[in-house]
């Protein structure tokens, strides 16, 4: 195993294709479970699991909209009853569809996590042999979070960030300039050669962001 090296598993549902991701070092080792979303995505996060023989050492939430979270009870089923990191502005979200959103398309979406743990702006939290920063990037949603390793040079930032755009901010509870205050003062801030790990489409960098990514250059 490389100092530089970490598997990223990712799956997409057909709906929204948001990525759920299983993250390691090396198989066998410990792994986060990152934002599992509507079906099949937790039905394949399981199978890779248990085909890499990882041992699951948390689900984290980038934030918890339903699309980021539908997959929490049918993984945490198979897997143990994991904990759940989540920061506390979005924990009424993991029992309240009106605060993730699917009441207001019908779905009704709730999960059986009634007791998550937070995810402080500038706490931490290890990885087998590797410690990320919890950064505020809320604005999208009130609680966003982005998981950041400086070793390894990725950044999981949930819906605050993709290639070419940030997120939406039309949502309850979303706040346009506090979204971009927060990718100024707290991604911006990164080495351009960061990676970017969103929860919708394709890889990308700071640099590149921060060269190109239009709202950032010129607001909303």
């Amino acid at each position: 195993m490389t100092s530089a090296s970490l598997h990223i598993h990712i799956t997409n549902d057909p709906v929204y294709a948001e990525n759920g991701m299983t993250v390691y070092r090396r198989a066998g080792g410990p792994c986060w479970i990152i934002d599992p979303g509507l079906p099949p995505q937790a039905r394949k996060i399981i199978r890779h699991v248990r085909e890499q023989s990882l041992a699951p050492a948390a689900i984290v939430l980038t934030h918890a909209h339903a699309d980021h979270i539908a997959g929490i009870d049918e993984v945490r089923a198979a897997l143990g009853e994991l904990p759940v990191y989540l920061a506390k502005e979005e924990w009424r979200a993991l029992t309240d569809p009106m605060e993730n959103l699917s009441g207001l398309m019908g779905a009704g979406i709730v999960t059986q996590v009634h007791d998550p743990l937070d995810l402080p702006h500038g706490g931490s939290l290890v990885l087998d042999d590797t410690t990320w920063a919890i950064l505020d990037t809320s604005g999208h949603s009130p609680g966003g979070r982005t998981l950041y390793c400086r070793e390894l040079s990725i950044a999981f930032v949930g819906d605050a960030l993709f290639a070419g755009s940030v997120g939406r901010v039309d949502f309850p509870h979303s706040d346009g300039d506090r979204l971009l205050r927060n990718l100024h003062a707290n991604l911006m801030t990164l080495p351009d050669d960061t990676r970017v790990l969103s929860g919708h489409g394709p890889e990308t960098t700071i640099g590149r962001e921060r060269a190109t990514n239009p709202y950032l250059l010129y607001g909303f």
